[in-house]
């Protein structure tokens, strides 16, 4: 795609009397989206982005901008209307871009500035506990790997006893120029990597990274109440930055196993009981031992039906961070029995003969239905 193919004002999306404001910040987002970094091997976006900087390049210098609205393109060609001088954006305006693309990476200002050290990557590390240590909360030591500041160069890269000199490439200023048409691109120097200054000579421990790989022991301490999913940040024990830079963060995930008896959806702990059949039918009180340690009464109210779930407040999880505990809920599970004496037998035979069917509504209730339905 080239800018001549296209109307300037198309390129950046704004309209033929836009301001100057507008065209800037139009232009800002356009570069942003199709700069060849945010987009790494895509040709159509590099040529998107040099057509939208060789637009922004004549709609913001209002002589060129006024040629370009009197003549179109052909007032740039064979010299009309001219890029003569220094020609090329705004070096304040591709760093602002810069800036808003990669953190900050390029400082500003009076002749140049460095860029900034580039923070340490932050590490995940993956944890799994019980739902005991969950419940509890625990101390726990991990051991990781991860790249640390140097102790022979402390951090610095260097060589004990030498130091650094300026770049020969970029003078210092930690970035160069290159022209591309209608336009000046700065980037940071592939000499230095935008820093301005070289290592006079590398340190042998860890080759001028300013960092080595070790193992650390960490103490994490995990709070009551941790769900699958939570994430416990260890400020400043990711990996170091380059060059004594200051490091990255380690992030915890935590990951509850299984348990056998209780499922959790949020501070809620839920639970399946089996009672018999005549705990249904009279009534009864079970006992629940909960994470916590202690037994928990369940009152079974006279004839309950199987799936029926009770609720016990405050025998749940705690409350990660805050006060008080979430609920058990159990649900209860109605047991046929299948081994029976022949005096339970003959019991159930002379319970059978006093029926009226009113001991079971909702089973009278259907085959009534059912009738109704047949016509029977």
């Amino acid at each position: 795609m080239s800018a001549t193919e296209v109307d300037f004002y198309e390129l950046l999306g704004v309209t033929r009397n836009a301001d100057g404001a507008t065209v800037k910040s139009a232009y800002r987002k356009m570069a942003m989206k199709y700069h060849p970094d945010r987009n790494p091997g895509d040709a159509e976006a590099e040529a998107r982005f040099k057509a939208c900087s060789a637009a922004y390049e004549v709609l913001k210098d209002p002589q060129k901008r006024a040629a370009y609205d009197r003549y179109g393109h052909d007032a740039f060609q064979q010299g009309m209307g001219g890029g003569g001088g220094q020609g090329g954006a705004e070096f304040s305006d591709i760093g602002d871009i810069f800036e808003t693309i990669f953190g900050s990476a390029f400082g500003g200002g009076n002749g140049g500035g460095h860029a900034r050290a580039r923070r340490g990557a932050d590490l995940r590390y993956d944890m799994q506990i019980s739902m005991e240590d969950a419940f509890h909360g625990k101390s726990s030591e991990i051991t990781v790997e991860v790249a640390r500041t140097c102790d022979t160069c402390e951090g610095s890269g260097a060589e004990p006893g030498t130091g650094k000199r300026r770049c020969d490439l970029c003078h210092g200023h930690g970035k160069v120029r290159a022209q591309q048409g209608l336009f000046v691109v700065e980037r940071p120097c592939p000499n230095c990597s935008g820093r301005g200054e070289v290592l006079e000579q590398a340190c042998s421990n860890c080759r001028g990274e300013g960092r080595v790989d070790r193992e650390q022991v960490l103490e994490v301490e995990i709070p009551p109440g941790v769900d699958n999913g939570t994430r416990i940040r260890l400020s400043g024990k990711g990996e170091a930055g380059p060059m004594g830079a200051p490091p990255g963060d380690l992030y915890i995930f935590v990951h509850i196993k299984e348990h056998r008896v209780f499922q959790r959806e949020g501070t809620a702990l839920f639970t399946r009981v089996p009672i018999s059949f005549t705990a249904a039918a009279l009534g009864d009180t079970i006992e629940i031992p909960g994470l916590d340690g202690e037994s928990h009464a369940i009152e079974i109210p006279a004839g309950i039906q199987s799936g029926k779930q009770l609720r016990k407040r405050g025998a749940g999880m705690p409350v990660l961070q805050g006060r008080g505990r979430g609920d058990l809920v159990v649900e209860l599970m109605v047991e046929t029995p299948t081994k029976l004496s022949a005096r339970q037998k003959e019991i159930l035979r002379e319970f059978r003969e006093t029926e009226t069917g009113d001991e079971c509504p909702e089973s009278r209730g259907f085959f009534n239905k059912l009738k109704d339905v047949l016509g029977s």
